[in-house]
């Protein structure tokens, strides 16, 4: 599957000169006009800096990008709530936001619709001036009032973690046609004091008022998209094709950030549900570039005559920051699955050793963290005192094992029938009151049944795996493969038993955490809580990382949000990589600079890893 990040995200300028402005709630002195903000600090790019380090000014320009996309889609709306199946492309290509996320930095942003931030040290308000040239793709100039429209739009019609996100807002005003102004003063009385709102602000997407309405937004059918990248819509065949065409009067094209970048006349997104004929269809000249996920296809596949010849390319470029979690997540508003005992016994059966070695060539490795070969991570280490005191109003809210960094998920002998795995998975159902009885695990006489549910083949082939380590401790598993758009919304309608899921990991998690954990977003359509989890320490975790004013209690709210997630058993933990496993025809070029971030979490999965930055050779 091609899966690509926010990379077509851009920058236009760092730099922090202090400006002295009033503030809501704050002193004047503490307010600051800067081009560039970041979460915790400083912003790192000075303010003359030439391009990217991930983008070669010198790059040629023109020629066509074809792009493989695993499924399909059935509307053009990556913002609307049921937006479930939005065609790639459309985040950062089509449509921009007020200010763009640089990937060389764990969480910065710089001006982009809007030239310049201000803010104060509390955080309780935040000012955008907008650049004068900025346009959308009609020439049709944006404003203050576009900005407001698409404020109040996605605040009642977008997605759930948007509409959380834009409640806090105690107000907004537009004080000329260049300027929008946010109270956030309402947001520091709610359960959290969240200092990532303006950023979450300044990454909301600029939409045009003078051409779009609340019906055809709540629609989130293929009506063509008006924004003010530097790409236009030119060809849509619903699930087969996308085409997008550069703009040659695109607004932004002379700004130092966009230097190196959109380098292409056209990008295609080729789709097919089938990711097999997406191989071929590289091998055969028809796709320009695969970012590849099978390790087993990665480790054999690539010998074809144009990779021996040299009109194909490998490459394996590190992965930085945190990897993640992808998990088969249990659906906790089934009563059976109530109690992490047992969602700890039916975790402790997947034999990930054998997967590994006997369909991914050993290449993966075993998730063990939610955020997991980084800094935030739990995993490995005990609680430091900062920590301690941090869940100490929760008591019994983090495991001991996981509390001193002893946890790990378990280890098979890579056999395929670890018995001594299956004692330990019966012992751990038995605390939770269930027995193997007859051959069926049963409580009160009752037999354990779920379905896994699945929407492709090879997630079907590691259900189908898992379901038969199950069934040997009596468990009824059955799997249940759907297309994309059912699979889709059944997960945002919770009806499922366990399904998966994958929450992709951020250098800087925040508000996000919200829409995937909190209590409120258990019981909200459409959210990322899969899981249900409705847990009061997870909440305060949250509140923490989001109050977080330093570096330091940033990274303890995260390690404890880490430790209170892995006590519940929320999924079951499986792999990931710390490689980019990338093969491309010979007349693409890449610039050799990798954003350390590349892989950083995106509204567009399908889109980004910096491609933004390639060009024809």
């Amino acid at each position: 599957m091609l899966r690509l990040s926010c990379a077509l995200l851009a920058i236009v300028c760092a730099c922090a000169t202090g400006v002295p402005a009033s503030g809501a709630g704050a002193p004047a002195s503490s307010a600051r006009i800067t081009f560039g903000v970041a979460m915790h600090g400083e912003p790192a790019l000075p303010p003359d800096f030439p391009a990217f380090p991930y983008a070669d000014p010198r790059a040629k320009k023109g020629g066509v990008l074809r792009l493989g996309a695993l499924g399909a889609f059935d509307n053009l709306n990556p913002y609307g709530v049921n937006a479930g199946s939005t065609a790639a492309g459309l985040v950062g290509p089509v449509y921009e936001s007020l200010m763009a996320r640089n990937l060389d930095e764990p969480f910065s942003l710089y001006g982009l619709v809007a030239k310049s931030i201000e803010t104060d040290a509390a955080r309780d308000f935040v000012t955008f001036r907008l650049n004068e040239k900025a346009r959308f793709s009609d020439g049709v100039a944006i404003t203050a009032r576009d900005v407001l429209f698409s404020f109040n739009l996605l605040k009642t019609r977008g997605r759930p973690q948007t509409r959380a996100a834009f409640e806090m807002v105690a107000g907004v005003t537009a004080p000329d046609p260049h300027t929008v102004r946010f109270d956030l003063a309402g947001a520091q009385s709610l359960e959290q004091h969240d200092r990532e709102l303006p950023l979450i602000l300044a990454m909301m997407p600029v939409l045009p008022a003078h051409a779009l309405t609340e019906k055809i937004f709540a629609d989130d059918g293929l009506a063509v998209p008006l924004g003010s990248g530097p790409y236009r819509v030119s060809e849509v065949r619903p699930g087969e094709k996308l085409v997008l065409t550069r703009d040659p009067d695109y607004w932004g094209a002379d700004l130092p950030t966009r230097r190196g970048l959109d380098n292409f006349d056209r990008i295609e997104f080729l789709y097919s549900r089938d990711d097999n004929s997406l191989f071929e269809a590289f091998k055969a000249g028809l796709i320009d570039v695969r970012l590849e996920d099978d390790p087993h296809r990665w480790a054999g596949a690539y010998d074809f005559p144009a990779r021996k010849n040299g009109d194909v390319t490998v490459d394996s470029l590190p992965l930085g920051g945190p990897k993640g979690f992808e998990g088969l997540a249990f659906n906790t508003r089934r009563a059976v699955f109530a109690d992490p005992r047992l969602r700890e016994a039916l975790a402790t059966m997947f034999d990930f050793e054998w997967i590994n070695a006997n369909l991914f060539d050993g290449l993966f490795k075993r998730t063990k963290s939610f955020f997991d070969e980084s800094e935030l991570s739990a995993a490995g280490r005990p609680a430091s005192a900062e920590e301690r005191a941090l869940l100490a109003p929760w008591p019994g809210a983090v495991r001991a094992d996981i509390m001193e960094g002893r946890w790990a998920p378990p280890v098979s002998d890579g056999s395929g029938r670890d018995r001594a795995l299956a004692a330990r998975a019966l012992a751990l159902a038995a605390q939770a009151g269930w027995r193997l009885e007859s051959g069926a695990l049963r409580r009160d006489g009752t037999p354990l049944a779920l379905e896994i549910m699945a929407a492709s083949r090879e997630q079907e082939r590691l259900a189908l795996l898992y379901a038969g380590e199950l069934r040997r401790i009596g468990v009824d598993a059955r799997v249940r493969v759907v297309d994309d758009v059912q699979f889709q919304r059944r997960r945002q309608k919770y009806d499922f038993d366990m399904t998966f899921a994958l929450w992709q990991a951020s250098a800087s998690p925040g508000n996000e955490q919200l829409n995937r954990w909190s209590a409120k977003a258990a019981g909200r359509e459409g959210s990322y809580n899969f899981a249900g989890a409705q847990n009061p320490a997870i909440d305060a975790m949250i509140a923490a990382l989001l109050a977080a004013d330093t570096s330091e209690r940033f990274v303890t709210a995260a390690r404890a949000l880490d430790r209170v997630l892995l006590s519940g058993f929320y999924a079951v933990p499986l792999f990931h990589r710390d490689r980019e496993w990338i093969a491309h025809w010979r007349h693409i070029r890449h610039p050799e600079a990798v954003p350390h971030y590349a892989n950083a979490p995106s509204e567009d999965p399908l889109f980004g890893d910096a491609l933004e930055s390639w060009s024809l050779r």
